[in-house]
């Protein structure tokens, strides 16, 4: 019998890899959704993970535009049954918890959506470097774009010497003294990589304690 393959070159294997990365994404927020209104997982433990598929789910949806110009079309084709976590990814865009606090504090919702704002950044950045996006003038940007979202935190939502900002700090001074096409070595992006994803580590564990 002869074998049928979905892909005909690089290009549309990694596609097909997006594809199912999404549906993945899409699949597990639907069912952290239900977990959540079954109080299967506490608030704290929900609204970590939730900004972090929200995070996932924006910076694959962004990359997957011209392919999956409709949500709706791509899980209607891949017969993919998750109102909760369409809903959650595509409509609200904030986990529950923060709608809840955005019902009565005004303040407590522009922090949230500052945490979402970082959370998305970090997930972005390190994203990236995994992808090989070395070069200086790809870089750059995005850890700019980190450290604006962090210093809008202030101190109130993390410690006065959260580690991550110095980190970011860092690297931005690192790379200002490049070329914008120079490229990080491989060792560079490693530790890069690693610094990131420690400093998202601390984040997301400092989370709970600033919003109790």
């Amino acid at each position: 019998m002869e074998e049928v393959k979905l892909w005909r070159d690089k290009r549309e294997r990694e596609m097909y890899d997006s594809f199912a990365d999404l549906y993945a994404i899409i699949k597990t927020t639907d069912k952290l959704e239900k977990a959540y209104v079954r109080d299967l997982v506490s608030s704290a433990e929900y609204e970590a993970e939730c900004l972090k598929l929200i995070a996932q789910f924006r910076t694959l949806h962004s990359a997957l535009r011209g392919a999956v110009p409709s949500l709706d079309r791509f899980a209607e084709a891949y017969r993919l049954d998750a109102p909760a976590g369409i809903n959650r990814l595509l409509v609200s865009g904030v986990p529950a918890t923060v709608e809840h606090r955005a019902a009565g504090s005004s303040t407590a919702a522009a922090s949230a959506a500052a945490v979402a704002e970082c959370v998305q950044h970090f997930i972005t950045a390190m994203d990236s470097v995994k992808l090989n996006m070395v070069a200086v003038d790809q870089v750059h940007p995005l850890l700019s774009d980190l450290s604006t979202s962090l210093a809008k935190l202030g101190n109130g939502l993390l410690p006065p010497d959260f580690e991550g900002r110095t980190k970011v700090r860092d690297w931005l001074a690192r790379l200002a003294k490049m070329g914008a096409a120079d490229e990080l070595t491989e060792q560079q992006a490693r530790q890069l990589h690693f610094d990131l994803e420690s400093s998202y580590n601390a984040f997301m564990a400092a989370l709970p304690n600033a919003g109790s």
